[in-house]
């Protein structure tokens, strides 16, 4: 083993002579390659903040999203104190409930009659099969 241990020493020497200007070069251009680095981190990160999975972009379209179903649930809960409102007067007011009953279900007191328009006649225009001049 004693005997191979020179040959290890001229080879590391061999390898420390062609990897020193490489070595060397790199030592020099440190703060470039740091800068480099950092900006393409700076670039990388920029792009997952914009276009990530929960990126600006899709904050955007949810906001948009968001606002859009609370101007629906605002409509809705008008809508739904306004049935409120409805029911609670035909549980209530004995005006609404007759109302009610003479639109919907057609009642009439006795003596009063109950005039019902005839539907609309399907009035199409005649067919003319002749060709315009």
């Amino acid at each position: 083993m004693a005997e191979k241990a020179p040959h290890a020493e001229a080879l590391a020497a061999s390898w420390m002579l062609s990897v020193h200007p490489l070595a060397a070069r790199v030592y020099a251009l440190r703060r470039r390659l740091a800068t480099i680095t950092v900006a393409v981190l700076a670039c990388l990160l920029f792009v997952h903040v914009m276009f990530g999975a929960n990126g600006m972009i899709v904050y955007k379209q949810k906001r948009i999203e968001y606002e859009s179903l609370q101007k629906r649930i605002a409509l809705e809960q008008k809508e739904n104190e306004l049935y409120t409102q409805q029911i609670q007067g035909l549980k209530t007011d004995e005006k609404a409930i007759e109302k009610e009953a003479r639109e919907q279900l057609r009642y009439v007191r006795p003596g009063e009659y109950v005039y019902v328009p005839p539907p609309p006649a399907n009035s199409s225009p005649p067919v003319n099969h002749s060709a315009k001049k």
